[in-house]
């Protein structure tokens, strides 16, 4: 019985899961958090950050131990004779060095280091940004598509009662066959076009499950969100939304960030013109012990010798480059030329940006003037529709011609849903350029 209840509350469960609408809000948040490609650029990122440990921990010193055992096997010579001379040989020594001078570059390496770790985090928001701007970009066509299926509906409910009218007008004899058979083909239509539109409205969730990477997609569904029936034209401007854009969008920040790292790698290549200031010290002391030693030779222990050959030593190394096959000014001038690319790349960038700015800024435009004239159109469509409507009930028209009027009404109120999810969409871009997060 236990499992029963389980297996059942289970089930309910799963249906409530089924049934939960994720807001845009949601979606982003998901997707930022799961996409591989996010995922992908933080690892990137956290080799950055190890690179950057790495280069801060070039301050310290370095110390290394050493322990060395040998034997030899020979004869050794004393005099006009010779004697066996086999030996065991043991050197224990530990030692330490430290950079003291290279004209800073050290300090260079952690600069570039750190400016790595930025552009890394950079690419991340920008990964980010895109995923959002799609999702956005597909929940405003789910809505738009969810309108179209409430449109379809209407046409099917009033096309309906077109054909539930001509059925008793027919059956009594006052209209012909033929009225019936227009109003049923009437009424198929539109219920086709409303299955394509519930089609429609299931490949835009459909769209949004595959950003969200979701393994099931068939109960995913979205939130209804109340979109204005009026909508007001954006005052910005392109410039005023260049200005902002190109203070905070991550694409032209992760450039900037790899110019500075490309000049401080300039940098670090140059100090390999300059002397190198090292200092050094270490312990040592060693045992040697001879198998077969001449009578009255007093070899010490092994902790005797260590005590009595107890040595250390003190430093300092300089090493002054005089010429190295010219590779040093090589690599400086390489790195001047990456200092270019990444200019050039930033230049790229804020191309983009403002390609992408006046775009959305021209389509924002045309699609509230597109809009505007298809609510003018759903108003005049509407009028004939009623009026259409009155004239065949007062048989002064036939129903050919209301059909033709439902047609033009239901294809007006469609392209004013269009042009209203075309025009916010572009609206939602230009703000998101100017720093407004995205909702609805």
């Amino acid at each position: 019985m236990k499992k029963v209840w389980i297996i059942v509350f289970g089930l309910g469960y799963l249906g409530l899961s089924a049934q939960k609408k994720w807001s845009l809000k949601e979606c982003v948040s998901y997707a930022v958090e799961h996409n591989l490609q996010v995922i992908q650029n933080q690892y990137n990122k956290q080799n950055q950050e190890y690179n950057l440990k790495a280069a801060q921990k070039e301050y310290l010193p370095s110390v290394s131990a050493s322990v060395t055992n040998g034997v030899s096997f020979g004869q050794g010579s004393l005099g006009a004779g010779s004697f066996r001379n086999d030996r065991f040989n043991n050197n224990v020594g530990l030692g330490a060095d430290i950079l003291l001078y290279n004209n800073g570059r050290l300090e260079k390496n952690v600069r570039k280091a750190q400016f790595d770790v930025e552009a890394s985090q950079y690419d991340i928001e920008t990964i980010k940004n895109d995923i959002s701007l799609q999702i956005a970009q597909q929940y405003l066509n789910t809505l738009l598509n969810k309108e179209i299926v409430k449109i379809s509906q209407s046409a099917v409910d009033n096309a309906q009662k077109q054909f539930d009218r001509a059925k008793i007008t027919t059956q009594v004899g006052t209209t012909a066959q033929t009225v019936l058979a227009e109003a049923e083909a009437a009424l198929a239509r539109e219920k086709q076009n409303l299955k394509t539109a519930e089609v429609n409205v299931g490949r835009a969730l459909f769209a949004i499950a595959q950003l969200l990477q979701l393994s099931d997609y068939k109960g995913f569904d979205v939130e209804d969100v109340n979109v204005p029936e009026k909508l007001d034209l954006q005052l910005n401007t392109v410039d005023e939304v260049l200005a902002t854009a190109y203070d905070i969008q991550p694409q032209i920040k992760a450039a900037e960030s790899r110019i500075r790292s490309a000049e401080a790698q300039t940098e670090v290549s140059k100090t390999a013109f300059w002397p190198t200031l090292t200092a050094n010290a270490g312990l040592n002391t060693f045992y040697n012990r001879q198998f077969d030693a001449m009578p009255g030779v007093v070899q010490g222990t092994f902790f005797e010798q260590y005590k009595d050959q107890f040595g250390q030593n003190v430093g300092v190394s300089l090493n002054i480059p005089i010429f190295n096959k010219g590779k040093t000014k090589l690599q400086v001038e390489q790195s001047k030329i990456n200092e270019s690319i990444a200019k050039n790349t930033l230049e790229q960038q804020k191309q983009t940006v403002r390609q992408n700015v006046q775009k959305a800024q021209f389509d924002a435009d045309a699609n509230y003037e597109t809009y505007l004239a298809a609510v003018e159109a759903e108003k005049s469509s509407k009028l004939a529709l009623d009026f259409a409507d009155k004239s065949y009930a007062a048989g002064k028209t036939t129903i050919y011609d209301v059909n033709v009027a439902r047609n033009n009404y239901a294809n007006a109120r469609g392209s004013v849903a269009q042009a209203k999810y075309n025009y916010l969409f572009s609206l939602k871009l230009l703000n998101f350029y100017a720093g407004i997060p995205l909702s609805l």
